[in-house]
């Protein structure tokens, strides 16, 4: 039984001492930009929805206290396997509230774009948490656990429990949501390999606030739901206006967005035969691209 109650139960069992977890891709179905507060960050409204795939991180006790990080996969080159990592960072600043003097030997296959929009930075440093939390049967309070995940990131807290949740403030309000039609959902992730700033998208928003976003049921966040970082990551990188265009050109596409700072985009699908046919044309047309399918976790 996973120590931490509410939180993604093993995906891999144990083997030889070696966990597993998966670090989901994190997606806005709607992300709307309320204000900016007096600390900096600005106020936000967005529902996260958690896709069934991500990059995979397995870890195994390191008896003489050191925290190693080895990094491969698609995405791996350029990437800090040191201090500067997120997955490091988690697992020192756990480490550290914990009293805990083992460490760990870690490896991330990395196969999210990186600066992309989905949370790929924040899913693993989640990541690292949960099996870390698994790895030392680590006994802390899911609410200290949310502590420690909003100092990594904003990101992080929602990462956790990789559930569909609406999320305020600057990442510190969760609010469980299950809406009706959405688990299982098949959805298309595509980059067009352009990694995004998300400090300059945000500076690019023009400021004007919109409106509240109200997530009762899927209809309503398909029709009034936006990103409202949308306009200033297209502006910055106009090939995600093109990626858009390709999604929403598809057969079966309910809903089609940029996720996040961008600048990856998603769609949804009414069935799987019309995600995989989408994939298919995209992938044929645009080889450079970054395409995933997959579906939607369950909330």
């Amino acid at each position: 039984m996973p120590p931490v109650d509410g939180y993604p139960s093993p995906d891999v069992a144990p083997d030889n001492g070696e966990l597993t977890e998966i670090a989901y891709a994190k997606v806005n179905l709607a992300l709307h930009v309320r204000d900016r507060r007096d600390d900096g960050y600005h106020a936000l409204e967005s529902l996260f929805i958690f896709a069934s795939d991500g990059d995979v991180l397995t870890g195994r006790t390191d008896a003489s206290g050191a925290i190693t990080l080895t990094i491969a996969g698609a995405f791996a080159d350029g990437l800090d396997n040191g201090g500067g990592n997120l997955v490091v960072k988690a697992a020192q600043a756990l480490r550290e509230h914990l009293g805990e003097e083992r460490g760990a030997a870690l490896t991330l296959v990395k196969t999210l774009p990186v600066a992309s929009g989905i949370g790929g930075g924040s899913a693993d440093a989640a990541a690292t948490l949960r099996l870390l939390c698994r790895l030392w049967n680590a006994q802390i309070a899911a609410d200290d656990l949310e502590r420690i995940a909003l100092l990594l990131g904003s990101d992080v807290p929602a990462c956790l429990a990789s559930a569909t949740k609406m999320v305020r403030g600057r990442g510190e309000v969760l609010e469980d949501v299950d809406i009706s039609g959405l688990s299982g959902t098949p959805m298309l992730l595509v980059n067009p390999g352009v990694g995004m700033s998300t400090a300059r998208v945000f500076q690019g928003w023009d400021r004007v606030d919109r409106g509240a976003l109200v997530a009762d049921n899927l209809d309503r966040v398909i029709a009034c739901g936006r990103n409202d970082l949308e306009p200033a990551a297209v502006a910055m990188a106009p090939v995600i206006a093109d990626v858009l265009a390709a999604l929403r050109q598809c057969s079966g596409v309910r809903v089609a967005r940029m996720s996040g700072s961008g600048a990856t985009c998603f769609a949804l699908f009414d069935d799987e035969a019309a995600a995989d046919a989408a994939a298919a044309i995209i992938k044929a047309r645009q080889a450079d691209w970054w395409v995933m399918e997959t579906r939607i976790r369950p909330a």
